[in-house]
C-alpha cells in the first residue's frame, strides 16, 4: 500500500453490531443482579452498591441507564423505553431506602427486567438509532433520576436527623 493512502474503516455489518450490544447489556445485567450466589439465591452488585449512602444509589443509576442507552440504540419503541425508564425509576426511588431498598434492589432486578424487554422487542429490521437522537433524552433522564435520589436521600437524612433528635 503506498504511503500517505488512508483507507476506509471497515464498519461490521449492523446485525454484528447489535449482536455485541446483547452481549453487553445481558453481561451487565447479569453482573448487577445475578453474579454472586448466596444458597438458593443469587444477587449482584447493584444491591450491594446500594449499601454505600446516596453514591452506591447514583451508581447503580447509571449503570441501569447504560442498559437503557442500548435499547434506545437498538431502536425499541418508545412504549418499551418508558417501560425500562419506569423500572429503573422505581428501583432507583425504592433503592434509597436504607435496608429495605437494597431488599427491594435484591428481589426486583431492574437490569434484569430491562434486558428481558429488550431481548422481547428487538428485531433485527428496526432503524436503529444514532447518539445524537438520544443523546438529550438519557441526559435528561440521568438528571432526574439523580436529583431524585439526591432529594430522597436528603429527605431521609432529615428525618433521620430528627428521630435523632427526638430520641
Amino acid at each position: 500500500m503506498p504511503t500517505g493512502t488512508v483507507t476506509p474503516m471497515s464498519r461490521p455489518p449492523p446485525g454484528a453490531e447489535a449482536a455485541r450490544r446483547l452481549r453487553r447489556v445481558r453481561a451487565l445485567a447479569w453482573m448487577l443482579d445475578r453474579s454472586i450466589p448466596i444458597g438458593r439465591w443469587r444477587i449482584g452488585l447493584d444491591p450491594i452498591l446500594g449499601l454505600m449512602p446516596g453514591a452506591g444509589d447514583w451508581i447503580g443509576a447509571l449503570l441501569s441507564l447504560y442498559v437503557l442507552y442500548e435499547g434506545a440504540r437498538l431502536g425499541l419503541p418508545r412504549r418499551v423505553l418508558g417501560r425500562m425508564t419506569g423500572n429503573i425509576l422505581l428501583e432507583a426511588v425504592v433503592g434509597t431506602v436504607p435496608v429495605l431498598g437494597d431488599l427491594f434492589d435484591f428481589a426486583w432486578q431492574a437490569n434484569i427486567r430491562n434486558v428481558q424487554l429488550i431481548e422481547r422487542h428487538y428485531r433485527p429490521q428496526l432503524e436503529t438509532r444514532s447518539f445524537r437522537a438520544i443523546g438529550f433524552m438519557i441526559l435528561l433522564l440521568l438528571v432526574l433520576v439523580l436529583t431524585l435520589i439526591t432529594a430522597l436521600l436528603y429527605l431521609i437524612a432529615m428525618l433521620l436527623q430528627r428521630l435523632w433528635a427526638a430520641g
